[in-house]
């Protein structure tokens, strides 16, 4: 039999792994190609012969998405595999909607066909949009596991920008690994936090290879969940992380709706900053998909390290990138300190944007008046930083995970925001990783 040929529909992560855990050595399929979408500057690349494997000698070509109708007559495709994620259910049946009107079959791969089995207890973290507060759920995961004894490992959802080859298996414990990897902003807004705390966490590109080294020292493996996708390993335990600052978006988000329904636990995130009636809404609707999910109900208060840096100031408000671009938030916790420490104005900064900046906004017009930290490179971190600088503003609000001034040079005063998971109530994510037997 003919080989059935697949282009796959991916941003860099989702769609590196299907095709290696699905295709790379699946003699039935012949993957023509990738498509890319979300991240800059990942188009025009190869996926390297050194991860294709023995089927494909000379790699895989990657072109961009809008080139998609094309590339299905060019290629003579015959299936398109859609391998992205945190995008409304109207966006996901449009593109299959397009792809069937070009004549050919579109899938998406579940989670049987591409979770890998760990000989290690797994805790997966995951979120049924981006920034809804996966990143503090997964801290305090790691908090718990270690009070409770346990070595834990966490492993990232994969951000591939740079040499694939290279970033085959990461490994960070110091901030120097950060620099020996070449990290963006994105990367490392995920990556400092486990070090900060004395933890290793590890990435990259094979996640059966990932799984393979981290297993060697842990006791317990962390997934830590990218987007709102649903793991790459097969859990013993899953936390879906919920947010009621944007109701609904679990009930029509792919694959955040499926994320939820895989959740041993939802987590009601921000409920000291959201609205009474969304936080009962976004309940009703995990009880909805997911009646036999345990119920936690948190918050994700704020500290600041220099109130005065904000009150009756002019700031610009620094927001993560992520969040505020494909996660379509219009507002994040440097909004919310800003405007609970009596800031005298939020600077727009789209009149002093520089070249990669000024695209982003051009690409996400709903952004507004805040600044997504983008920095995909060391190019767009320049961008980032004069724009920064550009902002005519009294000082800087810093509300993204990391401390941003460790990577760029900020030219007036700043503060820095940070947020952790506060449970509320007699759920909490210690009893459900005791009910499930992963800690005593």
């Amino acid at each position: 039999m003919a080989r059935k040929n697949v282009l796959i529909m991916g941003a860099a992560g989702r769609d590196f792994h299907n095709f290696n855990v699905f295709f790379r050595k699946n003699r039935s399929y012949n993957v023509v190609a990738f498509t890319a979408t979300q991240i800059p500057n990942i188009d025009g690349r190869v996926y390297p012969k050194q991860l294709s494997g023995k089927l494909y000698p000379k790699g895989i070509k990657i072109y961009e998405e809008k080139d998609l109708l094309k590339l299905i007559d060019k290629l003579a495709v015959d299936e398109v595999v859609f391998s992205y994620s945190d995008v409304p259910f109207e966006y996901v049946m449009d593109k299959a909607s397009q792809v069937n009107a070009a004549g050919v079959s579109f899938r998406l791969l579940g989670a049987e066909e591409t979770q890998i089995k760990s000989k290690k207890p797994v805790v997966a973290v995951i979120a049924v949009r981006t920034g809804s507060g996966k990143s503090q759920t997964s801290r305090k995961v790691v908090e718990v596991l270690t009070e409770a004894g346990l070595k834990v490992v966490a492993i990232r959802h994969p951000m591939p920008y740079g040499n694939l080859v290279k970033q085959k298996v990461q490994r960070f414990a110091t901030y120097e690994d950060l620099k020996k990897h070449d990290c963006t902003i994105e990367e490392i807004e995920e990556y400092e936090p486990h070090i900060a705390r004395g933890g290793v966490i590890y990435a990259g590109v094979d996640y059966e290879a990932i799984l393979r080294e981290a297993e060697k020292e842990a006791d317990v493996i962390l997934w830590d969940g990218g987007n709102n996708d649903f793991s790459f390993y097969k859990a013993d335990v899953t936390f879906t992380v919920v947010d009621p600052h944007r109701p609904g978006h679990e009930l029509y988000y792919y694959p955040g709706n499926t994320s939820l329904r895989m959740a041993d636990a939802a987590i009601i995130n921000k409920v000291d900053s959201a609205n009474a009636d969304d936080i009962l809404e976004v309940i009703e609707n995990t009880k909805l998909l997911n009646p036999n999910a345990t119920i936690i109900e948190a918050a994700s208060p704020i500290t600041v390290d220099k109130p005065s840096v904000i009150k009756n100031k002019k700031v610009l408000v620094v927001e993560d990138g992520p969040t505020l671009t494909h996660g379509e938030m219009q507002y994040g916790a440097g909004t919310i300190a800003a405007q609970k420490l009596g800031a005298k104005e939020i600077v727009d900064p789209r009149p002093y944007t520089v070249k990669t900046i000024t695209d982003t906004f051009t690409k996400y017009p709903d952004i507004g008046i805040l600044l997504p930290a983008m920095g995909y490179g060391a190019a767009q971190m320049k961008d980032l930083e004069t724009t920064i600088n550009r902002t005519k503003c009294d000082s800087v609000v810093i509300g993204t995970p990391i401390d941003l001034s460790r990577y760029i040079k900020i030219n007036k005063p700043y503060t820095r925001v940070k947020y952790d998971l506060q449970e509320i109530g007699q759920n909490t994510i210690h009893s459900v990783l005791k009910e499930k037997k992963i800690i005593k």
